[in-house]
């Protein structure tokens, strides 16, 4: 899968701005707030967002890097629904604090990915720091989970081309997203809701945060599954949703 990031500016009035923000283009970082897609070069390490698929299946996706409130209840809210594909990317450090939440994920039937060990944005690090981040990341989930994380998010959803190639190194495969909630916004139930069940399509990977700092996810997961199951929507996992079908693509020009 090839991904570049895509800057919509408007109307610049020197011609030297237009050169500079070209240059720094591909190497601009990616914050999680930013509700842009993520892409990587044309040749090379990959970054999974969408699949191309028409048979309505999706994945379920949760960031974990705080607190130990809200996995409960999304827990809960996830049994309830039947589903039990949904992939938690976990900060390691996190899981070191909560080992029980994290046997409960696994427990539970999810699947937990990787979001680093620290919960800092590996693009401003240099390469050792990274590789070691990744490599500490692997060992301390390794250990919890009982099972090596084979998927990671990058924290802050941060990456480029050279994070795409250091995660390739440590046999990552990186995932990103398609759909935002912005439940990390707390915005109101139905927002949340309509932020998702609106803008779902086939293939769609959902972000949504299990962290301390969401007050309203778990109100609004019931919600949310309920009309994409209503829509025809069938949750699978990413790991499904990946082999299944092509990826989704743009190149770098």
């Amino acid at each position: 899968m090839k991904f570049i990031w895509v800057i919509h500016a408007k109307r610049m009035k020197q011609l030297s701005l237009i050169i500079v923000m070209a240059l720094f283009a591909a190497g601009f970082l990616y914050i999680e707030r930013a509700q842009l897609p993520v892409f990587s070069t044309s040749e090379g390490p990959q970054a999974f967002y969408k699949a191309e698929t028409d048979d309505n299946r999706i994945a379920l996706t949760f960031n974990l890097s705080w607190g130990d409130k809200q996995v409960g209840p999304i827990l809960d809210v996830l049994t309830q629904k039947g589903v039990d594909q949904a992939t938690f990317f976990v900060s390691a450090s996190w899981a070191e604090r909560y080992p029980d939440l994290v046997k409960q994920i696994k427990e539970a039937g999810h699947l937990i990915g990787s979001h680093g060990y620290q919960y800092k944005s590996y693009t401003s690090w240099e390469d050792e720091k990274v590789r070691k981040d990744l490599v500490r990341s692997k060992q301390v989930l390794t250990e919890l989970a009982g099972e090596k994380p084979t998927l990671l998010r990058p924290p802050n959803g941060a990456f480029d081309k050279r994070i795409l190639a250091l995660a390739e190194k440590q046999d990552y495969s990186v995932v990103h997203w398609s759909v935002d909630s912005l439940d990390y916004q707390n915005p109101g139930v139905d927002v949340i809701v309509d932020n998702v069940v609106n803008n779902t399509t086939s293939g769609d990977v959902l972000l949504f945060h299990a962290s301390d700092s969401v007050k309203q996810t778990d109100k609004a997961l019931p919600i949310v599954i309920d009309q994409l199951k209503e829509k025809g929507f069938t949750f699978i996992s990413v790991e499904e949703l990946m082999a299944s079908t092509e990826a989704e693509s743009e190149e770098i020009k």
